[in-house]
């Protein structure tokens, strides 16, 4: 306390202008922090889409497995084979729903078989569709 009080007038002045110009202001302080928390905000909003994309992903590829297996059952000769089936199947650990659908092609020696994939809970989206054709084995 001492030593402040033996610097002169014009010291101190000198001392305290320096200090306030080193110094941030309350406004640029309330800018800086509305600019961190506009990033913080769309990095987190990226992160969650990211993560909802891996999961969409997951489920459309489970999807697809389950409509290849379908399919090689039937080119298999599945017997249980009908025009249209359906049912639902597990592929690691989520259980998906199917239909079946088994027509004619302009060859008679094929048939157009066609698998829908869709999540039970929302059964009007497709997670996968898959077309493919096999020999009729009736021919």
């Amino acid at each position: 306390m001492t030593a402040w009080r033996s610097v002169s007038p014009q010291t101190r002045l000198r001392w305290v202008r320096r200090r306030l110009d080193s110094a941030f202001t309350l406004i640029e302080v309330l800018v800086a922090l509305a600019i961190v928390a506009v990033a913080l905000s769309a990095g987190m909003r990226a992160l969650a889409q990211s993560a909802d994309g891996a999961s969409s992903l997951k489920a459309r590829t489970l999807a697809l497995w389950v409509a290849e297996n379908r399919l090689a059952r039937v080119q298999l000769g599945d017997s249980s084979a009908s025009a249209s089936t359906s049912g639902e199947e597990m592929q690691a650990g989520v259980v998906l729903a199917w239909r079946q659908t088994i027509g004619p092609t302009p060859n008679p020696a094929f048939r157009r078989v066609e698998i829908v994939v869709t999540d039970p809970a929302q059964p009007d989206y497709a997670l996968a569709r898959l077309v493919g054709y096999v020999g009729d084995e009736r021919r």
